[in-house]
């Protein structure tokens, strides 16, 4: 198989995403995803289609298309199994599957491509592996970046010294040019002197005569401006010198990060400048944005059923430009009897039950643009129902003792209902020294030793893997140590099943044309616990 490119485009031909494996010139590599678009609608009950010199091997996500381009002498089975493993990749590293998204993602993206492809040829790797190969780190470089923090360190430590012997021969050579004036000290009393020694107690013991003088109206006596100059000069030269408050040293560093590695904790040593602030979210391009979003609290219990159940949903609209908003935005609600819809008190109640329309109740008004806080809320549903069969993943733990050991038997069974995404099992374990002993997992598994979790994790689950097991010994336990347990998931459809078809302009010359809009729909397990 020899892959010449693998891109990620829009329906409308843009790229979002483009790696090249072949020697071609660029001129031939944008011919050939210009013209992409335009022939995809002649085959669309296929995953691929051939031209005179190449192979079109594509996938849909959502919105866009996850394209491999290559040689008419490929192995299309091939092709096939190398698109599968990159379409798995892509929600690994994309928050969101648009085009805000990957292209806030396109160098990871293209570091996951390179490892399963290479020169044309697919490697064999997985998706866990790729995942390890991206995240790997060097130990030299960390080494390396210890090294050099502890040579800056001592480098600070040799100047702060240094600055420190400038001060005090400064203080000594101002105390040594100022004894000539110590005389006029007598010409006061000792009260006096007493009382000005208590005043200019942040001055230090040079110059206490001088400054007698000057306090008790002997000004007279010198040049003032000779008197303020030196002034200036002295509280310039006594004046402590700026530290910091303590410091952790470089043995004491070493030492807790030492102790921390001891108790299984990922250290990453790295030089940041300091006043670093995070880069700011890109903002939207699309003239609406209209997210549903579905927030997932269930509690299952640990002998089958469900504690509690409960779906809260939002319609958000988020507007690019002010002069916009003059519009109204037609929905279908998916018709789920258990749901019930209710609206902003700004929206129109009647309109929305009669037509599915969501307006505003004064239509002379626009809608808020609502950038700030990521869109203006439309719409909100809840739904409540302890059933079963409505619970996207069900988990059974089977922990038995045997002898001094206790295996423990995890299963996981997933509703045809949704793909699920980045799917985390956490499972508390007692307190050990060392990671338990993993018999057999479907997925990856990470030992958090610190807070004492075992982590079971998943990509993606879909037709291909809606049942699953994993299985780990641990010393004998009491079977309670395992619960509650915790899952965390996502996934791009919800219960309500509600869609945007479209929006309606109140105003402009849009001559009838439904404006452009981008949706985007998820389900989170907000409160996910087997208790």
């Amino acid at each position: 198989m020899v892959v010449t490119n693998a891109s990620i485009v829009t329906k409308s031909g843009k790229v979002l995403v483009s790696r090249q494996y072949v020697d071609m010139s660029r001129i031939v590599i944008e011919g050939l995803l210009a013209a992409f678009p335009k022939l995809i609608g002649l085959e669309k009950q296929h995953t691929y289609f051939e031209t005179e010199t190449v192979r079109y091997v594509y996938q849909p996500i959502e919105a866009l298309f996850l394209l491999l381009v290559t040689t008419k002498q490929s192995n299309i089975l091939q092709d096939l199994d190398t698109l599968r493993l990159l379409s798995k990749l892509v929600p690994e590293y994309c928050v969101s599957l648009d085009e805000e998204g990957i292209g806030r993602a396109n160098f990871d993206l293209v570091h996951a491509f390179d490892e399963v492809l290479s020169l044309g040829h697919k490697e064999d790797v997985t998706v866990a592996q790729v995942k390890q190969y991206c995240e790997m780190e060097s130990h030299e470089e960390q080494l390396h970046k210890l090294v050099m923090q502890s040579k800056i360190n001592d480098t600070k430590d040799v100047m702060k010294r240094k600055a420190n012997e400038i001060d005090k021969s400064k203080v000594e050579k101002t105390r040594g040019d100022k004894g000539g004036f110590s005389s006029m000290g007598s010409m006061g009393s000792a009260r006096l002197d007493s009382s000005f020694n208590g005043l200019n107690i942040s001055q230090g013991g040079g110059g206490g005569g001088y400054g007698s003088g000057a306090g008790f109206g002997m000004i007279s006596d010198f040049d003032p401006l000779n008197a303020k100059a030196k002034d200036r000069s002295r509280s310039s030269v006594t004046a402590p010198p700026k530290s910091s408050g303590m410091k952790l040293g470089k043995s004491g560093k070493n030492q807790l990060m030492e102790s921390l590695k001891a108790e299984g904790e990922h250290i990453i040593e790295d030089v940041k400048p300091t006043g670093q602030t995070r880069a700011p979210v890109p903002s939207p391009t699309d003239p609406f944005t209209l997210t549903v979003e579905e927030k997932l609290s269930v509690a299952l219990r640990r002998d089958g059923g469900i504690s509690s159940f409960d779906v809260q949903g939002t319609l958000s609209l988020q507007i690019l430009n002010q002069e916009d908003g003059f519009v109204q935005v037609q929905i279908e609600t998916g018709g789920n009897p258990e749901i019930r819809f209710n609206t902003h008190p700004n929206i129109n109640r009647e309109l929305f039950n009669s037509e599915s329309i969501l307006g505003l109740k004064r239509p002379d008004q626009p809608f808020p643009t609502g950038q700030g806080g990521g869109g203006v809320g439309l719409l909100r549903w809840r739904m409540q129902r302890a059933d079963e069969s409505m619970v996207p993943l069900t988990i059974n733990c089977w922990p038995s003792v045997s002898g001094s050991e206790t295996y423990v038997s995890i299963e996981y069974e997933a509703s045809s209902m949704f793909d699920l995404t980045n799917v985390t099992i956490s499972v508390p374990l007692p307190a050990l020294r060392d990671a338990p002993i993993v018999k057999q997992c479907d997925g990856d598994w990470r030992y958090d030793s610190r807070n004492s979790v075992l982590e079971w994790s998943l990509l993606l689950i879909d037709n291909s893997n809606r049942s699953g097991s994993m299985e780990f010994v641990v010393p004998p336990v009491d079977s309670s140590v395992f619960f509650p347990m915790s899952v965390q998931f996502a996934a791009t459809s919800t219960y309500s099943g509600l869609k945007v078809t479209g929006m309606i302009p109140l105003r402009g010359g849009s001559g009838g044309a439904t404006p452009k809009f981008v949706q985007r729909t998820q389900l989170i397990a907000q409160d996910y616990q087997v208790v």
